[in-house]
């Protein structure tokens, strides 16, 4: 039963992965293992709270397993239960010190709760103390001085560990990243090629010589390493945006296609879902829900959140104006499909007319917060949606920036064009969209995009989402 139930879960069938677990609820309700097994589903179905109080009878039967502490430190953490999740996560590293997903995990969330380093490292810390040779927590520590805002300690971390663990090409790919990301352009180019050279077949090490080709200003070097990498994966979102700061930096005709800002990137204003009479009551509304689903002070790690909170998976939240939004995008969405239409590119080549939500969350970014310049990997078309905004995005002088090409008087508009990885010479951002309330805007995945900072007083509130044909 359970390996069927695996099957399903890797098929993507969850509902039905639930129905093979909640029926071995009922033939073993004794079982503490079928009640973790049901739990974990639960959590990863995003009903966090009856995944936690299937955690909670698991452990009640005397489940000793730390995987189930974890289950439940997720389900609470997601339903807003800080306090209890932080006590869960614990309680797992105590049953198992050296347990690097926990310890990341606690770490992650002692900071998105404090936004204080000190009090965020200090699990992995100790932990890395305690158990010197795991290359694992290693590399939790350094992720996590990383999106702490500790860029050279992250590249001290990684370096070390590097030097002591010399035949592993993925810490080679990220002490590459890292010191290309802090402007040690030659040593990162050093590792890459060392990585790549090592394992050729490794595609990790492959795009890590890509981004150090551009780094460094070698296009020829990155167009060989990118064509590799297309015939490997043609649709991956980060290769073709590699392959489109290549075209631009060498001047080829193919980055024009392949940007096609006027076509590519469009804005719709959506129309309130059935239970809303305006579109301003909507947003109203969506913006009180939202913000009181917000339950953390800074950013999570990995994202590219800077200064700001990110919601993940919104439609878990059970609120009317929330579970609304999908009603709202049906008509924006099918009519940015049909705009697109067919054609060789890798966007319309993919466009059939109907699509999935891959994911969708939301972000509320404080005064002074941004968005990194990215790519969505998993994605085909990706979004923002603009649900309330500071008076600084949508003001009258605001408004006078359209069409100048500098961003100084843009705060908190999107951006387009400007590379998230260092090339050189710099390419900035060509593109810029001022975001109203209850705007849409839709672009593909693979074109980078981030957010220009902004000032005064007052949050930006957002949601997002990557779309996947159907």
């Amino acid at each position: 039963m359970t390996d069927r139930a695996q099957t399903l879960k890797q098929q993507g069938d969850l509902a039905g992965a639930l129905s093979v677990y909640e029926t071995a609820v009922q033939a073993w309700p004794q079982s503490a293992v079928a009640h973790h097994n049901l739990a974990s589903t639960l959590g990863d179905a995003g009903r966090y709270e009856e995944s936690a109080q299937t955690a909670m009878k698991a452990i009640k039967l005397g489940i000793r397993a730390p995987e189930t502490r974890l289950v439940l430190a997720r389900a609470h953490m997601h339903a807003g239960q800080l306090t209890a999740a932080q006590l869960a996560y614990r309680e797992a590293i105590s049953m198992r010190p050296d347990m690097v997903t926990a310890l990341f995990e606690l770490t992650q969330l002692l900071w998105m709760s404090s936004a204080d380093q000190n009090i965020a490292l200090q699990p992995l810390v100790n932990a890395v103390r305690a158990f010197p040779m795991s290359a694992d927590l290693h590399m939790a520590l350094s992720q996590a001085l990383e999106f702490t805002g500790d860029k050279q300690g992250a590249v001290r971390v990684i370096l070390d560990l590097a030097t002591r663990n010399a035949a592993d090409g993925l810490l080679m790919v990220r002490a590459a990243d890292l010191l290309l990301d802090i402007g040690n352009l030659e040593h990162g180019r050093e590792l890459a090629i060392r990585a790549f050279t090592a394992d050729r077949s490794s595609f990790p090490a492959l795009m890590a010589v890509a981004r150090a080709a551009l780094a460094c200003g070698e296009v020829e070097g990155a167009s060989a390493a990118v064509i590799e990498a297309l015939n490997r994966r043609p649709f991956d979102q980060h290769v073709l945006a590699l392959q489109a700061m290549v075209w631009r930096m060498s001047n080829n005709p193919g980055f024009d296609a392949l940007y096609d800002y006027s076509s590519m990137v469009r804005s719709y204003f959506i129309e309130p879902p059935a239970g809303w009479s305006t579109r301003a009551d909507y947003l109203a509304d969506l913006a009180v829900e939202l913000k009181e689903a917000h339950h953390f002070r800074t950013h999570p790690f990995g994202h590219s959140v800077r200064q700001g909170s990110q919601l993940a998976n919104i439609f878990t939240v059970g609120t009317p104006a929330i579970q609304g939004f999908l009603q709202a995008l049906q008509a924006p969405v099918n009519a940015h499909l049909e705009h697109l239409g067919s054609g060789p590119d890798p966007l319309r080549r993919r466009n059939n007319g109907s699509w999935l939500i891959q994911g969708i969350w939301s972000v509320m970014l404080r005064p002074g917060g941004f968005h990194v310049d990215h790519v969505h990997q998993e994605g085909w078309l990706s979004s923002a949606f603009y649900v309330e905004l500071p008076s600084v995005v949508t003001s009258p002088d605001a408004k006078k920036a359209k069409g100048q090409g500098s961003a100084a008087t843009k705060e908190g508009w999107i951006r387009f064009g400007q590379p998230g990885s260092p090339v050189q010479p710099a390419q900035p951002a060509q593109h810029f969209v001022q975001p109203e309330p209850g705007m849409l805007v839709l672009f593909p995945s693979y074109m980078w995009h981030g957010t220009v900072p902004f000032s005064g007083k007052q949050p930006r509130l957002t949601i997002a989402m990557d779309i996947i044909p159907g």
